[in-house]
């Protein structure tokens, strides 16, 4: 496995893995005004914005998964379900540790949805701090969604 900075020919594959990662974990958790406006063309609008801010996972020649890190905040971390339990979440957060540092932080965070059992036991497991439950503002065209979350942190 690879990890490289994000390229244009990424965008497709990145607002794919995105899109299905997304409804995984979200669908029947978050309010369903966020799910009326986070469709397949919004990922790839987000996608298209935002690949050169991603590192992606490169396994057997496919983008297996990326990451994005903003200042101190871990935002998006997804990995494509053929590719999960084989170690490309594990690279892709500890890249992202890496990245906080690098930004300066000692501590990042990250929200979860309440919901999401298996990514937050996958935090758990990495050594992420559940604070508890927190109303994260989740970006849209007409200003923002609350959605129920929970913000985890770790000293990088």
């Amino acid at each position: 496995m690879l990890l490289r900075k994000g390229k244009q020919e990424d965008v497709s594959p990145i607002a794919e893995i995105w899109h299905l990662g997304w409804g995984d974990g979200h669908l029947g958790f978050v309010p369903q005004e966020l799910v009326d406006v986070r469709t397949e063309e919004s990922f790839r609008a987000r996608a298209s914005e935002r690949v050169h801010e991603a590192t992606v996972a490169v396994a057997d020649g496919a983008i297996a998964g990326f990451v994005i890190v903003v200042d101190d905040e871990v935002e998006q971390v997804y990995v494509s379900a053929w590719h999960r339990g084989t170690g490309v979440a594990d690279a892709l957060l500890k890249e992202a540790e890496r990245r906080v540092r690098a930004n300066g932080h000692r501590k990042g965070w990250l929200a979860v949805v309440a919901g999401n059992a298996r990514a937050r036991a996958f935090y758990g497991r990495s050594g992420w701090h559940d604070e508890g439950p927190f109303e994260y503002a989740a970006t849209a065209e007409d200003g923002p969604i609350t959605v129920p979350c929970h913000r985890y942190t770790k000293f990088v």
